[in-house]
């Protein structure tokens, strides 16, 4: 299946540990070297009209992606660190 990762940052990002709305995808981080993605990027709301740094931003692995679908995006991760 073929997704563009414009389409993905349409999506609402769920994770199934509790079932919580994380947010939408703001970024990517990519390795171009390996042609693969490696992370999404979730905007902190908290900051101020996008400024003031991406320190709070929530980063979550590639790999804890567990599925995609046509309206969401489901992540594992441990809600604590979010």
């Amino acid at each position: 299946m073929m997704i563009r990762l414009s389409e993905m940052r349409e999506k609402e990002v769920i994770n199934i540990r509790d079932g919580s709305k994380i947010g939408s995808i703001y970024d990517f981080e990519l390795n171009l070297e390996e042609e693969r993605a490696m992370a999404i990027i979730i905007f902190d709301s908290s900051r101020v009209l996008g400024l003031f740094g991406r320190s709070n931003d929530l980063v979550i692995p590639w790999e804890d992606i567990v599925r995609i679908g046509t309206d969401a995006i489901l992540v594992d991760i441990d809600p604590k660190k979010g």
